[in-house]
């Protein structure tokens, strides 16, 4: 399986997370996000950065959650970076905010990469992180 990053990934390289659609389990996500960037190596700065990033992203998925979603995490660990692809049902006719929101824009300035689609009544939102060269 290759990822975002482009590298390969085994099942020992991939930790999966689901948790109700509710605001007050995404710090069970926020702390598994920063302990498998800490894992990478990545700078303070830059786990935090993460953390906030999947927090946003969270953000925007509950907002269009179906009622009793939850909210699925998916994390992929290569050398140097980390994917974080978290995925929700959506209620009929929902949209995801659009690339010049200011939601989308932290996200983009968090990581090095940031993706979102919907179809099939499920919005995805994928985000990738590269590690520094310098740790």
């Amino acid at each position: 399986m290759t990822q975002l990053t482009g590298q390969p990934t085994t099942d020992d390289d991939v930790v999966h997370l689901t948790v109700p659609a509710d605001g007050g389990y995404l710090g069970v996500l926020r702390t598994a996000t920063a302990g498998l960037a800490a894992r990478l190596q990545f700078a303070l700065d830059e786990i935090e950065d993460l953390r906030i990033a999947v927090d946003e992203a969270c953000a925007m998925l509950l907002a269009i959650a179906t009622r009793d979603a939850e909210l699925e995490c998916r994390f992929s660990v290569t050398e140097d970076a980390l994917t974080v692809e978290v995925t929700v049902p959506t209620v009929r006719g929902a949209t995801l905010p659009s690339e010049s929101s200011f939601a989308w824009k932290v996200l983009t300035a968090l990581t090095t990469a940031a993706f979102a689609d919907a179809a099939d009544g499920r919005a995805t939102i994928s985000l990738l992180t590269r590690r520094s060269s310098g740790y």
